[in-house]
């Protein structure tokens, strides 16, 4: 079979004078000249001389399991090539597309190039399709996206037909789709929902030492299914950094490997600094400008922990460090012009594609980012490095169910990584702003998975729905830790979405359909019963997006009516880009929002669910609304115990406060704070606030959520208040039941 495969390449690869009229043998059409550019490209990178090897294992794999183990920039999941001008671009509207360049630029390696993909694509091709086509995963929806164009431009064919990519809102695949990238998490939820392997012959488990939830479990999943049993003699690659790979070998029961050996004599030596400095902006700032000042050539790559907090509450370090060089750079007019300064993080919607586009003037680009750019970003012009060796990453506490903000080192695979971006032609330095010790003795060896530091309520619904009984059947590479399994089961059964005997209960199965967390999806089935689907898909759509709310748009019910009430502007406003700037909004989260409500719409038509009409701003509304939210967030609310702001939240006894971007906290005084809300988000930090607030009466509390989550709560006023409450109200329905508590009660069915 591997003969057959590289006797395929050699019939397709020869030069272009050679062989003119060359068909290609995905869709029959002959290649065109930039293929052999390309081609030619590929074969100089260090992973092409383990090709023969590497098809040769796919084959005789007796587990159907290949492990790829390689450094960075080894071409074992990128290539550094020419632009990838191919015009495939048109008709994807606002999309990113990460790692590509443009021409020129001062670097002659630019672009994610895949090879790994395209070998299974000649595996499967050989086989005659008979046994599926390829799907490659990626921990990062843009990563897959932009992969997806690039090996389209690199095979020569068409993305949206023989390679295509699926990614939350967007399903570029059609019929004749050979090679598919994917999103893990999507992937995840496609092998939930069936017993076998779905449309799949071949996977590629990319970038695992980047440790996904959506990664970890699709190993499980399938080394439990044991592939040799399934039918169709499906094939799985994992590709992953040297640093995982025994941890991997001995998960699988000894696949065989391919190692894949990284270019030498490029990489920098690192420089480390003497001391962790007080002010990590202010060292990295300084060592730009030093930088500059030396006119070393090549671009720069600065790593700080954080980003900008979500909904653009608070500047974080990121943020500063772009104020401060921009402001700075200035002052190195006699070395040339001033740098060209650009963030790289999630928030930065499509302004992320100015990092890789050509510079004019010839200005330097300093691009400063955080751990999203580890391993899953190719930045090919970088030629200088600058490492906090820190990252600040949102930790789940399944006790309090809260998420804090956690400054940690990064492990020592990261600092590796980081390192490895310096690598060039050019020579290129690596500063790291700690010291070697630093380094030795606090960072771990790999990145914490991330399945041990998340909520796993929306990780056990998929395994219920998965027909895995007991969470604890499972294989992990980490298992999570008991008490964080057993909070994700006992908050679903609170959601009802569990039977007596633990399995999935029918409203389980139903809300395992939504691409939402597990209370937000309650909250909109619930919605069904109490006639406000309208109003609860746009809020939905927005929560998840997390779109940012503004003053100027506030509503007087709250943030979750003030979050509709933007919307609903937005799309009145035509959806315009300009429109959003001048008010300070997110356009691109609000277009993903639009998007995914519209995905959600179309989910509830096809399984029936029953719809309403808009009724956003009646009285009657309002309350609909706070019933169905409460159905699924009853589990999120807090009283004010004082009458000044301090929240004790109900399921433990931490005091929070309201965020300083609630619409309750920009009210004129003397304005008396809500004495109960619920609330979308607890974060604990300096503040512990709650985010996405909105006020709420008791009695929905007592009447909507289940009667052993108020006997269950811990012993406080609150609670005693509201046993109470329930004994009162009991007591005045007794004989008789009013049309509104029956009506009430025809809603728990949801419960």
């Amino acid at each position: 079979m591997a003969s057959q495969v590289l006797g395929l390449e050699e019939e397709t690869g020869p030069n272009p004078g050679e062989s003119e009229l060359a068909v290609n043998p995905f869709d029959g059409l002959p290649f065109s000249s930039r293929y052999y550019e390309l081609l030619e490209q590929r074969r100089s990178l260090p992973i092409w001389a383990a090709r023969f090897i590497f098809l040769e294992q796919l084959e005789s794999s007796p587990s159907g399991v290949v492990l790829v183990s390689g450094e960075p920039g080894s071409g074992k999941s990128t290539q550094v090539g020419e632009d990838s001008g191919s015009g495939q671009t048109e008709g994807l509207g606002n999309w990113l597309f990460l790692g590509q360049g443009g021409k020129g630029g001062g670097a002659e390696l630019c672009g994610v190039i895949r090879e790994i993909p395209q070998w299974c694509a000649e595996f499967v091709l050989a086989r005659g399709f008979q046994k599926g086509r390829v799907t490659v995963t990626q921990p990062y929806p843009l990563a897959a996206l932009s992969l997806a164009l690039q090996v389209a431009d690199e095979m020569d064919l068409t993305l949206g037909h023989e390679v295509g990519y699926s990614i939350p809102q967007e399903d570029c695949t059609g019929p004749d789709t050979l090679l598919r990238f994917c999103w893990d998490r999507l992937l995840l939820q496609e092998v939930a929902s069936t017993r076998g392997t779905g449309a799949w012959g071949v996977l590629v488990l990319d970038e695992a030492q980047e440790r996904s939830v959506a990664s970890d479990l699709l190993q499980g999943l399938l080394r439990d299914a044991r592939l040799g049993n399934l039918p169709g003699d499906p094939r799985v690659v994992v590709v992953t950094d040297p640093a995982l790979e025994p941890k991997l070998q001995a998960f699988w029961g000894n696949p065989p490997i391919v190692h894949v050996l990284g270019e030498t004599g490029r990489s920098p030596t690192p420089v480390y600094r003497d001391t962790v400095p007080t002010d990590r902006v202010e060292a990295a700032c300084q060592a730009v400008l030093e930088l500059c000042r030396k006119e070393a050539p090549g671009d720069v790559l600065v790593y700080l922990p954080s980003e900008e907090v979500k909904n653009g509450m608070q500047k974080e370090e990121i943020s500063l460090c772009c104020e401060s060089l921009s402001r700075d750079g200035g002052s190195l007019e006699d070395q040339g012009p001033p740098p060209r300064v650009l963030p790289l993080h999630p928030g930065c919607g499509q302004a992320v594609q100015a990092v890789y586009e050509d510079v004019e003037s010839g200005a330097r680009k300093v691009v400063v980012t955080h751990w999203l750019a580890d391993f899953s970003f190719s930045l090919p012009s970088i030629r200088h490095v600058i490492d906090s060796g820190l990252e600040l990453r949102s930790v789940y506490n399944p006790q309090i169910r809260a998420e804090s903000q956690v400054l940690r080192p990064i492990s020592k695979c990261q600092a590796e990584a980081r390192r490895l971006r310096a690598t060039g032609i050019l020579p290129g330095s690596c500063l790291c702003l700690y010291p070697k010790s630093f380094l030795e003795l606090e960072a771990p060896p790999l990145p914490k998975p991330r399945v041990c530091e998340e909520n796993l309520s929306p990780l056990i619904l998929l395994l219920k729905r998965r027909q895995i009984v007991e969470p604890g059947e499972c294989h992990f590479l980490d298992r999570p830790a008991p008490e964080a399994l057993m909070q994700a089961l006992e908050d679903l059964d609170y959601l009802a979405a569990l039977d007596d005997n633990g399995d999935l209960s029918d409203l389980g199965v139903i809300l395992s359909e939504f691409p939402l967390a597990p209370d937000l999806a309650k909250a909109l089935l619930a919605s069904c019963e109490f006639d406000c689907v309208d109003e609860m898909l746009t809020l939905a759509a927005m929560l998840t997006e997390e779109a940012a709310l503004r003053r100027a748009l506030e509503h007087v019910d709250g943030d979750h009516s003030s979050l509709i009430q933007v919307y609903e502007a937005f799309i009145q406003s035509g959806a315009d880009k300009a429109w959003c700037q001048a008010r300070g909004l997110n356009w691109a989260a609000l277009c993903q929002a639009h998007k995914l409500r519209g995905e959600l719409l179309e989910l509830m038509q096809r399984i029936e669910l029953p719809l309403s009409q808009p009724a956003f701003g009646s009285e009657q509304n309002r309350r609909d609304l706070q019933k169905a939210l409460v159905s699924g967030y009853f589990l999120k609310v807090a009283r004010d115990t004082d009458g000044t702001g301090n929240y004790l939240l109900l399921t433990h006894k931490h005091v929070a406060q309201l965020s300083p971007y609630c619409c309750y906290r920009s009210r004129r005084a003397p304005a008396r704070p809500p004495p109960w809300v619920l609330y979308h988000n607890f974060s604990i930090s300096k503040d512990n606030c709650l985010s996405i607030v909105s006020e709420i009466q008791p009695q929905m509390l007592v009447e909507l959520a289940p009667p052993y989550f108020l006997s269950n709560l811990p012993p406080s006023e609150s609670r005693d208040f509201l046993n109470q409450l329930r004994e009162e109200m009991a007591d005045s329905s007794t004989g008789s039941e009013s049309p509104s508590t029956q009506e009430l009660g025809d809603a728990c069915v949801l419960q």
